[in-house]
């Protein structure tokens, strides 16, 4: 399985950036998709979680009302549309896939069996 995040920039107070993630092999129908972001000096955070089934939401409080997340099973790729950007948004953005994935951004499942996309640097100016 490999995950390709992309939408990345730079982008001032208050604009929008739309991430997506695209992701290759074989991805069992119940795994849950999400996001998650670690800026310098922090600890990685959970951001956001999708299931591929029934599309149940997952936000971080951090996020919630500002971000959207959504999925295409066809063309099996994630996207996050962030508005109202904040430079406390200012991290690397990875995108990740498992079957218990919504629990971990959640910060109550482990991290193991999940796979990592490569990372997207988004930068908001003040």
């Amino acid at each position: 399985v490999q995950l390709q995040a992309s939408g990345g920039g730079l982008v001032q107070t208050g604009g929008s950036l739309r991430l997506s993630c695209a992701i290759s092999g074989f991805i069992l129908d119940y795994y849950a998709i999400g996001w998650f972001r670690q800026a310098p000096g922090k600890e990685r955070e959970g951001v956001s979680c999708i299931s591929r089934s029934d599309g149940t939401t997952y936000y971080a409080d951090s996020v919630k009302g500002r971000f959207s997340i959504s999925r295409d099973n066809v063309k099996n790729t994630a996207y996050l549309q962030m508005n109202s950007l904040k430079p406390e948004d200012t991290a690397v953005y990875y995108c990740a896939t498992s079957l218990n994935l919504c629990a971990v951004v959640a910060g109550r499942g482990s991290p193991r069996g999940v796979y990592w996309g490569q990372g997207t640097q988004v930068t908001v100016s003040s």
